[in-house]
């Protein structure tokens, strides 16, 4: 039975890569019609009804995709509108995910997201550090001033297991299947294969805030 989820597992994440790989084109397509660069979702979520649109992109640490639409990401956010929320949701679709969710969810209750989050993803694609490993992880927060102590608290918290729960639920609920993915105030799924590359992925979703605000 171990022997058939492992190989049902590694389909799955076979699936996941080479979906991440067609969708990662270097040469970006033409943006073209924008409506036909997202997906409306059949289910739409809703999103606190806080006078802001919100951007919500699930992602992995572990996809070598996520890593490079980080840069993307960074220079998004650093011009993103003051009515546009974004948040970012670890996808839990296999062991090691469920483990870097984890990893995530540290970071935030230990109020260092902003300075661990691209850390994480460079010590896993540049310095190859797996980070699955609990004393790895230990380690890793030691470099940001964590002590032990404070790293145990976070990691069997409360919080950090309520936290891994509802984001499963909200990536489930939207019926990703694939990361990066990124939806837009829980209506519209943009990802590299629907809007033509990376790249283009924050053209779109300028495109859908633009959209939502009318």
């Amino acid at each position: 039975m171990l022997g058939r989820l492992v190989a049902i597992a590694s389909l799955v994440f076979a699936s996941f890569t080479a979906q991440a790989a067609d969708n990662h084109a270097h040469n970006e397509a033409p943006l073209g019609d924008i409506s036909k660069r997202y997906k409306v979702l059949a289910e739409p979520q809703v999103v606190p009804q806080d006078g802001r649109i919100h951007i919500e992109e699930m992602f992995w640490y572990g996809c070598g995709h996520c890593f490079s639409l980080e840069e993307h990401v960074n220079k998004w956010k650093a011009t993103k509108p003051a009515d546009v929320e974004f948040t970012r949701i670890p996808a839990m679709f296999g062991k090691a995910w469920v483990i870097h969710a984890q990893l995530y969810y540290i970071s935030e209750v230990l109020g260092l997201t902003d300075k661990t989050h691209s850390a994480i993803f460079n010590s896993i694609h540049l310095n190859k550090q797996k980070l699955t490993r609990k004393s790895e992880q230990q380690a890793f927060f030691a470099d940001f001033g964590v002590s032990e102590e404070d790293f145990n608290k976070a990691y069997n918290s409360f919080t950090v297991k309520s936290r891994m729960k509802q984001g499963d639920q909200r990536v489930r609920a939207y019926r990703v299947t694939g990361v990066p993915a990124v939806v837009v105030n829980g209506k519209y799924l943009v990802d590299a294969g629907s809007a033509g590359g990376q790249h283009n992925m924050f053209k779109v979703i300028d495109h859908l805030i633009e959209q939502e605000r009318k």
